[in-house]
């Protein structure tokens, strides 16, 4: 567990000497401060859109960390040639594998919690209250979610050569299964065979993102979930994410380093 935990901590380190989070994270904050300047119609629902922009922004921006972090992780160790003297530590393939995913996780988790300070000292000028239960459901179905999407970007980064290559595909899967990937289901009732088939084994193949995504929970303030609905969707995300750490492990078992 030590050389998981080491590799872990090179990553977050990592991440904190980039300026990727530091751009998003400025820009976010811009453009939400200058949305909340504007009081249009003296409506005082208005920081209801303002909560909108500014979570939509923070998804964004975390999917963005997350996946050009991870795509970047084993193939700038194969370009570097530094994970060969890695790999003849006592460090197993398995082990490095494990590592960069949690090092990955852990370092978009500091992130998220920038971002959701950010958006509560926000919403708590305006509202002047904290529903404390909704916006923790919200962030730890969000890292649920992000939890997913850096395996499967981490997969990705074993099969697919180049970095932009794998980042564009895992950000456009990810972003059409948030957006469409809901749907799909209803799509294929109404479809005719084989099209209706296909469907609905994409729909309960793929990871339906679009379970871990509570803003509309933290917008309204509505009540929060329940708690075992949050526990189901904890061990529905863990499964993927264990599926694909599976997967990722197997495959660079099998991958020749050179």
């Amino acid at each position: 567990m030590n050389e998981i935990f080491a590799i872990a901590g090179v990553v977050i380190k990592e991440m904190i000497r980039r300026k990727d989070f530091y751009v998003l994270f400025v820009l976010t904050e811009l453009i939400t401060l200058v949305m909340g300047s504007f009081t249009l119609f003296h409506d005082p629902h208005i920081v209801r859109y303002l909560k909108e922009i500014c979570l939509l922004l923070i998804w964004i921006s975390s999917l963005v960390i997350a996946i050009t972090t991870m795509a970047r992780q084993i193939p700038a160790e194969r370009e570097n040639r530094t994970i060969f003297p890695l790999l003849a530590k006592p460090v197993t393939r398995s082990q490095l594998i494990i590592g960069k995913f949690l090092g990955c996780w852990l370092a978009v988790a500091i992130a998220l919690a920038v971002f959701y300070l950010f958006f509560g000292i926000v919403a708590m000028s305006k509202e002047h209250e904290w529903p404390f239960a909704n916006y923790f459901q919200g962030i730890w179905m969000h890292w649920i979610m992000l939890g997913i999407v850096i395996a499967m970007t981490l997969l990705g980064s074993l099969i697919f050569t180049a970095v932009s290559s794998n980042a564009t595909i895992c950000l456009v899967a990810t972003i059409f299964i948030l957006v469409l990937g809901r749907y799909l289901d209803k799509v294929a009732i109404q479809a005719s065979e084989p099209l209706r088939s296909i469907l609905l084994v994409i729909y309960f193949t793929v990871p339906q993102l679009g379970f871990f995504d509570l803003r509309d929970l933290m917008i309204h303030n509505w009540a929060p979930l329940s708690w075992v609905d949050c526990g189901e969707a904890t061990l529905y995300g863990a499964a993927y994410i264990l599926f694909f750490l599976g997967a990722s492990c197997l495959l660079f078992r099998r991958k020749a380093l050179n």
